[in-house]
């Protein structure tokens, strides 16, 4: 199901409580909703569907992927970047890192280890402040 996309300043900067098995409708929501806004949006994190889990979807070079409990365990090649969000208007001034090992879970709840370097690091990164409460 599409959700409304949260604008809740103050519900955004909470931190996630970590997703279990009972999210997997929230994590398709997730995907549906990032689907239909693929025109201006290029990843989501679940609470910007107002879900407080640590879930997020993001475009993977082309095809949407889903991870659960996303925790990024290794970041080389820092630069500073521009980005904007679905939640929030104008955009911001953030530091990056070009090259990140991310750990998480698959929907199956099994732990996965996968490197992403460049515009789909980036992506990654900034789904993963939401999921810290970090406005960006």
């Amino acid at each position: 199901m599409v959700r409304e996309i949260c604008r809740d300043v103050a519900f955004l900067a909470r931190k996630a409580e970590p997703a279990t098995g009972d999210d997997l409708g929230a994590a398709q929501d997730l995907l549906e909703t990032l689907q239909a806004n693929r025109e201006g949006c290029v990843g989501m994190a679940a609470n910007m569907i107002g879900v407080n889990k640590r879930i997020i979807a993001f475009d993977n070079e082309g095809a949407h992927m889903v991870m659960f409990n996303p925790e990024i365990v290794r970041r080389s090649g820092p630069y500073e970047a521009e980005e904007g969000c679905l939640s929030l208007s104008g955009t911001r001034k953030t530091r990056r890192f070009q090259s990140i090992k991310v750990q998480y879970q698959n929907e199956k709840f099994q732990v996965r280890f996968k490197t992403f370097t460049g515009w789909t690091a980036q992506i990654i990164q900034h789904e993963i402040d939401h999921c810290e409460g970090i406005i960006i």
